[in-house]
């Protein structure tokens, strides 16, 4: 059975939680317009800079979105 990765609120315009699986390297995004995503691989150090960073929506576009390393899919 899928573990459910839990997310944690944060401030941004467009982004609404951010969650993190250590174990499978997930990294979850729920955007404020209804859509939840999951981001593999994404390193811890990688998600706890996301959250520290001041503007999440900037940190995503530059880091994550984009990354040819990183897969992505909706769910």
């Amino acid at each position: 059975m899928k573990q459910e990765i839990k997310r944690v609120i944060v401030n941004s315009t467009n982004i609404q939680e951010i969650g993190y699986d250590e174990t499978t390297r997930t990294m979850e995004i729920k955007f404020k317009h209804g859509g939840i995503y999951q981001y593999h691989p994404v390193t811890l150090q990688g998600y706890n800079s996301f959250l520290r960073s001041k503007s999440k929506g900037e940190f995503f576009h530059k880091n994550i979105k984009n990354n040819k390393v990183i897969n992505s899919k909706k769910i």
